[in-house]
């Protein structure tokens, strides 16, 4: 249970007053649903009102606090003309100027804000227009003597289409204020060598800055903030970890008869780095303690295979394995190209996704608890209560960034404790692994398989667009095959689906051929059809949004153009690059940029021209875009980090991986009162999987 000190803070936004309900739907866009989101969403700007200059010296555009003396006022004679309000210091005049102010109510509301002959201090930016200084609806208006009634420094943070600045700050202080004090969980020698503050003080501090300065996240204030959430991320992960194998594994010991026979079948040779994983996997599966692994390696390096080689060890050891991937497509493609080696091993096959049903589903179910069915692949539908293995020995989980932590959890309770092994073609930098995948260990093939040929990369921009087309229908008449994939934003959907529906029906009139058309929205017997179509080379032409980044493996196709290029992630461009080049002939990827197009965006291009290494790609992905964007939820099912940031926190990971390492081996149960203070670190960084686990363990 969360202890009772964080109730408070668990609230809903809309208790806060003065949030109603169009409110709390905008603010928990911006910063989520909760107060504790809230205290969280720390400033992204701050607005200095400590500039006091008199008038005839202020520099214009820059926000500034002046005393004046009200002279006139002066309201509009035409409905469309501002109101204005003559002002003055000893130094100068100036105009404050509001516009749609010509309601009755809105001139006597002035008329009692800015009383003629009175003294007023105001406080906004001023400019200057035909030589006479202006200041556009003040921000503040008081009297001299309420002067304390406004900040002089006031954060300012984030926002969306309908929320302005004053009450999402007003929402965030609400929100600060019923942050309570808690027991210290840092050690206190760390928190003196560092100089930092208690949490409740750096928080308050955080969201105080005064300059620029202070939204640096090297500020101590922030530095304490982010190694507080690094530390909860590597203790959850620690104690996932520890319950996943707390249940004692079984070691899987093999001959490797099946292995050497699917070896044998193989038309090229393994490669080091393949049999070096491969070897780490197979020590893994024979120890007692429980293998979680994860298989790194880019796109067409080979982790099918691999993978397929282990799961011979269990079947030949009397278990049965599991291979999972996120797409039915996938799935069929994972069968067809792994069934003639398991075949020439003597193993069974099967397979199950949601496209079967009744009788069918019934007789793979039948037969897989019977244990007629050495391996199993399918979708998420592997997880349904129905699905029973006689005994699962080892489970691979194919494309890892849509399948977190819960998910590893989940799996382990399918019979007795099997052996996970999870695999990504997403490289992930090292700061990353250790921050989603701290409760494994890690295993990467690298370099390029046999007989693969690098793919020839070149950037143009979209003024070229006819010199493109008229390059593809030369490639198209030789008979090759081409992909064209336009982005797909969830902002923007509707547009950018539309888009691809016009791109498909242009290319159509201006080459004269078939082209499938593949997107998000289609039903997913409709775009297996129209991907089976480009692969029987029924049509040559396939315009997708990204639903073929995963996986997808037609060997015949050799041209990827990616419309938008500038729209696109590294890691993404990388994904999709990987998509041609995997058969005989040379492959092409052309990235098509429009305009306008920004310095992270070009950067991003010239690294995609530069290298094909998957892991420098990945590490220049994490310079560029921060882990926010990297980890991101839509990107990949990941944690996203508030406070923290792990491309420049870097130090402070590695640091708190090793305390929580030391932690747990001094109180692995958190009982101490350390212990009960980090409990509820956890608990206030929504990590209560982990406190669970420590329950159930």
């Amino acid at each position: 249970m969360r202890p009772a000190i964080l109730f408070p803070l668990f609230a809903d936004i809309r208790t806060l007053s003065g949030v109603g309900p169009k409110l709390e739907k905008l603010i928990a866009k911006v910063a989520g649903p909760k107060l504790a989101d809230l205290a969280f969403d720390l400033p992204v700007g701050v607005v200095d009102r400590s500039y006091r200059p008199k008038l005839a010296s202020a520099e214009p555009g820059r926000i500034a606090t002046v005393e004046v003396s009200v002279l006139d006022h002066l309201p509009p004679r035409i409905k469309s003309q501002p109101y204005k309000v003559r002002v003055s210091d000893d130094s100068a005049v100036m105009e404050l100027v509001f516009f749609r102010a010509h309601h009755g109510s809105m001139a006597d509301y002035l008329a009692a804000q800015l009383p003629v002959g009175q003294r007023r201090v105001i406080s906004g930016r001023i400019e200057k227009f035909k030589d006479r200084l202006q200041m556009a609806h003040p921000d503040y208006i008081v009297a001299p003597q309420d002067i304390a009634s406004f900040p002089l420094h006031e954060p300012v943070y984030g926002l969306t289409e309908g929320l302005t600045a004053r009450p999402m700050a007003k929402a965030v202080r609400g929100a600060v204020d019923k942050v309570p004090d808690m027991a210290e969980w840092q050690d206190p020698a760390f928190l003196k060598q560092r100089k930092w503050d208690g949490f409740r003080a750096a928080l308050e501090q955080a969201h105080a800055p005064a300059h620029d300065g202070d939204l640096s996240p090297e500020t101590p204030a922030r530095q304490r903030l982010a190694y507080d959430e690094l530390l909860a991320n590597q203790l959850a992960l620690l104690l996932i970890r520890g319950s996943m194998r707390g249940n004692k594994g079984r070691a899987v010991f093999s001959t490797g008869k099946l292995k050497a026979q699917a070896i044998a079948a193989l038309p090229f040779a393994l490669t080091d780095p393949q049999l070096e994983a491969l070897a780490e996997i197979e020590q893994d599966m024979a120890s007692e303690r429980r293998m979680l692994r994860l298989l790194q390696g880019d796109v067409g390096s080979g982790k099918t295979i691999v993978s397929l080689l282990a799961m011979l060890g269990a079947v030949e050891a009397g278990l049965q394995a599991a291979l999972m991937a996120p797409t039915e497509l996938l799935v069929r493609q994972h069968l067809a190209s792994l069934e003639p080696y398991a075949k020439a091993a003597g193993a069974r096959l099967g397979c199950l996704t949601g496209r079967e049903k009744g009788a069918g589903r019934d007789a793979i179910l039948a037969k897989l608890a019977a244990g007629e069915i050495d391996i199993l692949i399918g979708t998420h539908a592997l997880f349904s209560d129905d699905v029973a293995f006689k005994e699962l020995g080892l489970a691979v989980v194919d494309e890892q960034h849509r399948f977190g932590v819960h998910q590893r959890m989940q799996l382990q309770s399918k019979g007795k404790p099997a052996d996970v092994l999870v695999m990504t073609a997403t490289p992930i930098p090292r700061t990353l692994a250790l921050t989603a995948y701290g409760d494994m260990d890690v295993s990467r093939i690298t370099g390029r398989p046999p007989g693969r040929k690098p793919v020839e990369t070149r950037v143009i921009g979209a003024d070229r667009m006819g010199d493109l087309i008229a390059h593809l229908r030369v490639a198209l008449d030789r008979g090759a095959r081409a992909y064209w994939v336009c982005p797909l934003v969830e902002e923007s959907e509707k547009i950018d689906l539309a888009a691809a529906q016009d791109r498909a029906v242009m290319l159509r009139q201006a080459l004269g051929l078939d082209v499938g058309l593949v997107h998000g929205k289609l039903k997913a017997a409709e775009r297996d059809a129209a991907m089976e179509a480009f692969k029987a080379g029924q049509t040559q032409l396939l315009v997708a949004t990204t639903v073929i980044e995963v996986g997808v493996d037609v060997p015949e196709a050799t041209i990827m153009v990616v419309e938008h290029a500038e729209r696109f992630g590294l890691a993404q461009l990388h994904q999709l690059r990987g998509r041609v080049g995997r058969g005989k002939e040379k492959s092409s990827c052309i990235l098509l940029w429009h305009q306008p197009i920004g310095q992270t965006a070009r950067a991003r291009l010239k690294t995609m021209r530069e290298t094909d290494d998957g892991f420098v790609i990945a590490e220049e992905d994490l310079r560029l875009r921060g882990p926010g964007e990297v980890l991101g939820r839509r990107q990949s099912g990941l944690l996203e980090f508030r406070m923290a940031d792990p491309a420049i926190h870097a130090e402070f990971l590695d640091i708190a991986h090793d305390d929580a390492r030391l932690i747990l081996r001094r109180d692995p149960g958190l009982k101490s009162s350390r212990g009960e203070a980090l409990r509820t670190l956890l608990y206030l960084f929504g990590r209560d999987d982990a406190v669970r686990c420590m329950r159930a363990g």
